[in-house]
């Protein structure tokens, strides 16, 4: 164990719409609770990261996010260092954390995950900041270009007048070019947002627990064809953290419940075609942190990804390589990704669900491993699980994310 750095300690706050709470509140929930977890004194944490993406265009607060909202947490003197990378800031929080203690800089380190995207006097601002998260000297091509995708099988009934986030048409895009190259269907996809909402009901921290069957999904509010509300994650407010130390710095009672990030890849967008699945961001992201790892897919006993809409989750299915390219859809209807399945995918209730507070995601999917990993995870435990992978993607450049992080963690 000496060499290698392990997660020692876990928290999130519950995933809601939180008008009352502040950036700072949240912090100190989380950063309490986590330390409590690593049985751990304020004190002994020497570095600290901070994940945050919406604070300057919904509050004006930038540039020192993190030593201000930490230090209202009680880690007012440790370094402290600003992660901002769209939605996969939190897992890219965690990586830099790991490389400091790897670096010799630090035994013991945090990765904190805050945010507040909930301002019901900001609706305006709080849908035009999805907008930062792609080139902005070309959206208006890129929104045209993703919408002309597929535009051929929407059928004439559909209504796509719904209030959303710019990232729900790419997705709506990159659904309907699966759609017609391997056949998924919107069944599929309703599919794999009811296992959500189901593994949502087992989380009491979700933002949203109530079960959906696949023909309530398909009936529920349309959003974007071929998404309907219920296929889409929340705007959501939350926080998340995780305490990383130096194996040789653990404590006897530490070393029970040490989770190992085994391997981490991590890949950018590049210009392909979209149907060169192969080259997906995603995939390269996951290969390298298998090699990394050691390890097979096929071994892979929870995963938590980054399923910001339905296709999403299909899509990195596949990435992952759980299922051959282009079967995610029938391998999720299949019931192989939910608890009691073979490989089980979300059993937080995800992002759909569980909800989707950007800065603070990544983190908590690592944190949902590690309670599975530990066998503390509850009602949602997964049976024997002893190797986790995360996947969190943030932004959209090109035809995918702007950045994939894939992250293993075992037992």
């Amino acid at each position: 164990m000496k060499d290698n750095i392990y997660i020692i300690g876990a928290a999130t706050t519950p995933f809601r719409k939180w008008p009352e709470k502040s950036v700072k509140t949240l912090a100190t929930e989380v950063v309490s609770d986590a330390l409590r977890d690593a049985g751990l004194e304020a004190d002994q944490i020497e570095a600290a990261w901070f994940s945050n993406t919406r604070q300057p265009m919904l509050e004006g607060q930038n540039t020192i996010r993190g030593q201000i909202a930490l230090g209202a947490a009680g880690l007012p003197s440790v370094p402290i260092f600003n992660i901002e990378n769209a939605c996969a800031s939190g897992s890219s929080a965690v990586f830099n954390a790991a490389n400091h203690i790897r670096a010799g800089q630090a035994d013991i380190a945090m990765a904190v995950g805050v945010e507040k995207m909930f301002f019901t006097d900001r609706r305006e601002k709080m849908f035009a900041a999805f907008m930062g998260g792609t080139d902005i000297e070309i959206v208006d091509e890129t929104a045209e270009r993703m919408s002309a995708i597929g535009r051929d099988i929407i059928p004439e009934s559909a209504d796509n007048s719904a209030e959303r986030s710019f990232f729900m048409d790419v997705y709506a895009a990159m659904a309907r070019q699966h759609m017609k190259t391997f056949g998924t269907t919107q069944e599929h996809l309703a599919a794999a947002a009811a296992k959500a909402h189901f593994h949502s009901t087992l989380n009491p921290k979700s933002q949203y627990q109530q079960d959906m069957s696949v023909e309530e999904v398909l009936a529920d509010k349309q959003i974007v064809w071929p998404f309907t509300r219920a296929m889409c994650a929340p705007i959501s407010d939350g926080g998340a953290a995780v305490i990383l130390a130096r194996g040789s710095a653990l404590t006897d009672d530490q070393r029970k419940r040490a989770v190992e990030i085994k391997g981490v890849g991590i890949a950018s967008a590049q210009k392909r075609e979209m149907t060169d699945y192969a080259q997906h961001a995603g995939r390269r992201a996951a290969t390298i942190a298998y090699e990394q790892a050691g390890v097979d897919p096929a071994d892979i006993d929870v995963v938590e990804l980054h399923d910001a809409s339905a296709f999403a989750e299909i899509q990195q299915i596949e990435n992952l390589q759980l299922c051959p390219m282009g079967e995610g859809g029938a391998f999720t209807a299949s019931g192989a990704t939910k608890l009691g399945g073979s490989v089980v995918v979300n059993p937080c209730g995800g992002l759909m669900s569980k909800g989707h507070p950007v800065g603070a995601t990544g983190i908590a999917q690592v944190e949902e491993l590690v309670l599975q990993l530990r066998g503390e995870a509850g009602a949602r435990q997964v049976e024997g699980a002893r190797l986790g992978v995360a996947e969190n993607g943030g932004g959209f450049l090109h035809v995918e994310e702007g950045v994939t992080v894939v992250t293993v963690l075992s037992r």
